[in-house]
């Protein structure tokens, strides 16, 4: 069960949705280990966006995994609002994911036999209070694209679809690891808006990796990795309107 707790930490941001006190993961593999995750603390707040910047293997990937229940750290400690999720068991864990967190990725993980509003009907027959389908495509600019396939659409467009997929169940968090890495600029931007968009019009708590620092602007809050530890933090005065963004 997932257990009622409070983050032994007073948190730096009012009314978090998510806390990590202390968050430690290492890999082992034979006699080699790596430590992905040195001691990170932080909060994301309701409503924030909140962006991570870092080269690769600093650790913002496996952060989001935890995060978002697909790993567990080794050690420290994660709360969801303040329910502690390292004291939950898999059933728990599962029903975290299920009910309260959206996940997009680099790529889009689309059925291919399935047209884009089935993508998207998955997610809303198990989430208890998913919002229409056909509403989550039209919050993503894609209402006339409901019934192409995959292939019928272009790279963006899936991306879209995935982010659809995702926030149709009206997650409390989004987590987007690298959802503009395998696009090129202009169709990133589409994507960036309607994460944008979400997080404004729903109110959802949103992480996104990136290594472009471009689109830092565009968050409440800024981490920067490396080596596994939060090195700065800085917070935009303003933030930049996605369709904006240049690079």
């Amino acid at each position: 069960m997932l257990a009622p707790a409070t983050p032994e930490r007073p948190t730096g941001v009012a009314r978090p949705t998510l806390s990590a006190r202390d968050l430690t993961k290492v890999y082992r593999t034979g006699e080699v280990e790596v430590e992905a995750l040195r001691g990170v603390d932080l909060d994301f707040g309701e409503s924030e966006l909140v962006v991570l910047l870092g080269p690769s293997g600093s650790g913002k990937s496996t952060l989001l995994n935890i995060l978002g229940g697909l790993d567990v750290p080794t050690a420290g400690a994660v709360f969801f609002r303040e329910t502690e999720l390292t004291a939950a068991d898999q059933r728990a864990l599962t029903r975290y994911r299920r009910d309260h967190v959206g996940f997009v990725f680099q790529f889009y993980n689309l059925i291919p036999s399935l047209t884009a509003l089935e993508n998207v009907e998955l997610v809303t027959e198990v989430a208890p209070d998913p919002m229409k389908a056909r509403d989550a495509l039209a919050l993503v600019d894609l209402g006339e694209r409901l019934n192409h396939f995959p292939a019928q659409l272009s790279g963006g467009e899936q991306q879209r679809v995935a982010i659809a997929r995702a926030v149709a169940k009206r997650p409390d968090v989004l987590l987007c690891d690298e959802p503009t890495g395998a696009l090129d600029s202009q169709t990133g931007l589409r994507v960036l808006e309607a994460i944008e968009l979400v997080n404004r019009e729903l109110g959802t708590t949103t992480a996104l990796i990136t290594h472009n620092r471009t689109i830092a602007d565009m968050a409440d809050r800024v981490l920067s990795f490396y080596d596994g530890r939060i090195v700065d933090m800085r917070t935009n005065a303003t933030r930049r309107p996605a369709h904006e963004l240049e690079w």
